[in-house]
């Protein structure tokens, strides 16, 4: 049930990334979720069985399941790399792709040395007990918590130069790259304890199994919904700010531009009125020009000085890329 639960998640959060990130170049998360949706797919007892049956009957869709995953978790880590400005070292080694192939080289192999049998949907507990399977597993999983917990650190990162909407996903992601690393640990240590023969200590772990499997994709799923979704907020909430201040603008620019025309009649400049912060920034620049301009005669109150400098605060610190580029009007003994 859980991984059905999982699986629908998954495909939830693809679906998501589809509408929110349409268009945008990097798609690593996307590829990441896509990668896992199959993963988990596959992993459901619906899927798993005839898949299985039609490779031969010996648990070959396990071990493309598992690598799947792997993958799926390699992509999600690089989104979040690219994600991040600065990279420390220990982070890219792991979330790199030579740490990837190694691990798949490994489970590969680990996997060949397993004594299978026939279908079955319950791969490590019927086949835990041997060495070769608590290798297979304990590799997969040592991977997860070393790609996770380099997450948590870019998370951690993130996290504290973001302010206001921009919490949300880096601090999803912190928590579920943490509930992560401890799953790992979890089923690591059910591995260990089975492989012994200590089912006792298995069974008491395994508890927290299944709650930990479910919140790491719950947060993470989320985490990543979120990114797109917060930019989305802070990008109207930057419009409605940058339109309100044009507008808190406009008296003193009309005035501005009426004592020195400036750029205002040359046809030639590009200018787009309903991008709200190149509309904000033409009548900045057009204002301060006609501050600056010794040809005319105009001045503004010290309440308006500070309405300007907030504006210029504004643009600096909410750049649009979408913003047209303004040009700046030639001062006097320039060119245009």
């Amino acid at each position: 049930m859980i991984v059905i639960l999982v699986a629908a998640l998954m495909w939830l959060l693809v679906a998501s990334l589809l509408i929110l990130r349409w268009g945008r170049a990097e798609r690593n998360i996307t590829y990441a979720a896509l990668t896992i949706a199959v993963a988990m797919t596959l992993n459901t007892d619906e899927a798993y069985r005839p898949l299985d049956r039609l490779a031969g009957g010996t648990n070959l869709v396990t071990l493309v399941a598992d690598a799947t995953l792997m993958v799926g978790v390699f992509c999600l880590g690089r989104g979040v790399m690219k994600a991040s400005e600065h990279q420390p070292g220990a982070v890219r080694v792991a979330l790199g792709p030579v740490a990837l192939m190694a691990a798949l080289v490994a489970v590969i192999c680990t996997f060949l040395l397993i004594d299978r049998g026939s279908t079955t949907t319950n791969f490590m507990l019927e086949l835990g007990a041997q060495p070769a399977a608590t290798a297979y597993s304990t590799i997969q999983f040592t991977y997860y918590a070393i790609v996770l917990a380099a997450m948590a650190a870019l998370a951690a990162r993130q996290l504290r130069s973001s302010v206001g909407a921009q919490l949300l996903p880096p601090a999803s992601l912190l928590l579920g790259s943490i509930s992560g690393v401890a799953l790992s640990v979890v089923v690591i240590t059910m591995d260990l304890a089975h492989v012994v023969g200590n089912l006792n200590l298995m069974a008491a772990v395994a508890i927290a199994y299944e709650p930990l499997h479910l919140l790491t994709f719950l947060l993470l799923c989320l985490g990543f919904a979120l990114q797109p979704a917060a930019r989305t907020l802070q990008a109207r909430s930057r419009e409605r700010r940058s339109r309100m201040l044009a507008e808190e603008l406009e008296p003193i620019w009309a005035k501005a531009t009426a004592a020195r025309p400036g750029i205002r009649q040359n046809q030639r400049v590009t200018f787009n009125a309903d991008e709200p912060d190149t509309l904000l920034h033409r009548r900045v620049v057009e204002i301060r020009d006609a501050m600056i301009d010794t040809r005319v005669s105009f001045d503004v109150s010290d309440e308006t000085r500070e309405l300007i400098e907030r504006a210029e605060r504004h643009l600096l610190g909410a750049g649009s890329i979408n913003s047209v580029p303004v040009v700046w009007p030639a001062r006097d003994g320039q060119r245009q």
